[in-house]
């Protein structure tokens, strides 16, 4: 690949690579408790109307409105029905003590908060024996109605659904005790670089000129981990070309993904390229992005057995932003999530607290977080080996090419949240 090839725009490199992907075929059943993050492979159908059945919003009296003929009416309580105890049809003229949650007896048509009712005279069991109605009800008031969150037989989750801790919640409302997912990914990760050491392997004051503790190791596992990866780990790999072809034959063994980071350049200690190609195909692009702009996609192996291969930039702000970027979209599509929710997030309007005087030829995501006024301020030291800075900020700006950035201006800006 030449040196000078033109930088591919970011989005349809995106493109480019959901297009490639397609979701795993196997699927399996987990317990709901245990599917936060997991992506359904099935409808979920509801086998019930959510709530059963009419019931109270509040803590009050359940009551016909038409005998409420004006604020102050005295009516007799004739039962007490609180939440999981099915009352009596309620006599005309009379109310009924009811508490959130219980179902509205045959004939009451509106519940009346406590806080607009005054209770007289205790009966002998205790409770109010009369309540005065300090309102004139509206029919229906209070009143929750059977179905009107789920109606039976409808699908209340799709299939392609990363589920949430409410996507949890409205399962199990519907009684789905267990979920039909998309398997986990499997991904083979490992970093190439003769400057790297792990720690606790080499203490700091013993750290020889020249080396860096690896980074990326732990950044890259903890955010497939969060996406619902299986990850082995196949740890450093020496920078040279019969290491690295061997590290690659390995990782295609059992994954559906090998991601590294470090050594897609093009420079003589970079072997990925070279090796890549030997055991598989490549395609080595240069992305109009900052921070990160080499990144090597293909598959090793042949035939539909191959595995895809990633690789990533070796600086650890490049790495991790190319991964939130390019990457993650790809395993979300790996477990279903469909191309439509996949493209590039689109950043929120807000007002700018920086100024940036210098314009870069490449779109550029600017590590950055607001202030107290809800602005957005950027780190000031946007090096792609900064990793405090993604630590510090809770968003990303994107900046367009050739663009300048002045306080008060409006920019994008794509909180962290969009990206997990």
């Amino acid at each position: 690949m030449r040196n000078n090839a033109p930088l591919q725009n970011l989005d349809d490199a995106l493109a480019q690579l959901l297009a490639a992907v397609q979701p795993l075929a196997q699927t399996e059943s987990v317990p709901t408790a245990q599917a936060l993050g997991r992506v359904l492979a099935v409808d979920v159908i509801a086998a019930l109307d959510v709530p059963p059945g009419d019931n109270s919003a509040m803590d009050g009296y359940a009551l016909r409105a038409a005998d409420v003929p004006a604020p102050g009416t005295v009516l007799p309580v004739s039962q007490r029905i609180p939440a999981g105890v099915v009352g009596q049809p309620l006599q005309a003229g009379t109310a009924a003590r009811i508490f959130t949650g219980a179902q509205i007896p045959t004939g009451a048509d509106a519940v009346v908060m406590q806080e607009q009712c005054e209770a007289l005279a205790e009966a002998d069991g205790g409770g109010a024996a009369a309540v005065r109605i300090q309102i004139k009800p509206l029919h229906g008031l209070a009143i929750r109605r059977r179905g009107e969150d789920v109606a039976r037989g409808s699908a209340v989750l799709k299939q392609g659904t990363r589920l949430t801790p409410a996507a949890l919640g409205l399962a199990a409302s519907v009684g789905a005790a267990l979920l039909g997912v998309t398997r986990r990914p499997r991904v083979a990760l490992f970093s190439t670089g003769d400057e790297l050491v792990m720690p606790g392997e080499v203490a700091p004051e013993d750290m020889p000129p020249g080396a860096i503790y690896n980074a990326n190791r732990y950044t890259l596992s903890g955010l497939l981990q969060a996406l619902g990866c299986e990850v082995t780990d196949l740890g450093l790999v020496p920078d040279q070309l019969e290491a690295t072809r061997a590290a690659l034959r390995v990782a295609a063994e059992g994954h559906d993904l090998i991601l590294t980071s470090g050594g897609v350049s093009v420079g003589e200690e970079d072997h990925l390229r070279p090796a890549v190609q030997a055991e598989g195909r490549l395609d080595l692009w240069q992305i109009a992005m900052k921070p990160g702009k080499p990144l090597a996609f293909g598959v090793i192996g042949g035939g539909a057995g191959g595995t895809w291969f990633i690789g990533l930039p070796g600086n650890p702000v490049s790495s991790l932003v190319t991964f939130l970027l390019l990457v993650r979209p790809v395993l979300l599509r790996l477990q279903g999530v469909p191309v439509a929710l996949l493209g590039m997030p689109r950043g929120l309007p807000l007002r700018s607290a920086f100024r940036r005087t210098k314009a870069d030829s490449r779109r550029e995501f600017v590590r950055a977080r607001l202030d107290a006024e809800g602005n957005v301020t950027v780190y000031p030291n946007q090096s792609s080996g900064v990793l405090t800075s993604m630590v510090w900020a809770d968003g990303l700006v994107d900046i367009p090419a050739g663009t300048l950035v002045e306080p008060g201006q409006t920019v994008s800006f794509i909180p962290m949240s969009f990206l997990q």
